[in-house]
């Protein structure tokens, strides 16, 4: 299981990422939101989305997760 987080600043296109602690982008987040350990991304995204409607998975640590 794995911590996600989501970027509370939108990207350019509007989606909010969903990070992993060992994301390499991780430490560059300056506000973010932990939503849980989860087995897999798409958990993460489905909690992420209560949040913020446009969420997405980072195409670095949640590539499986990462549509735009």
């Amino acid at each position: 299981m794995k911590k996600y987080y989501v970027n509370n600043t939108a990207q350019p296109n509007g989606d909010h990422e969903i990070h992993t602690e060992d994301c390499l982008y991780f430490k560059n987040i300056i506000s973010k939101k932990y939503l849980g350990e989860f087995s897999n991304c798409k958990f993460a995204v489905t909690e992420a989305k209560k949040i913020y409607s446009k969420s997405d998975g980072c195409k670095t640590c949640c590539n499986d997760c990462h549509s735009s």
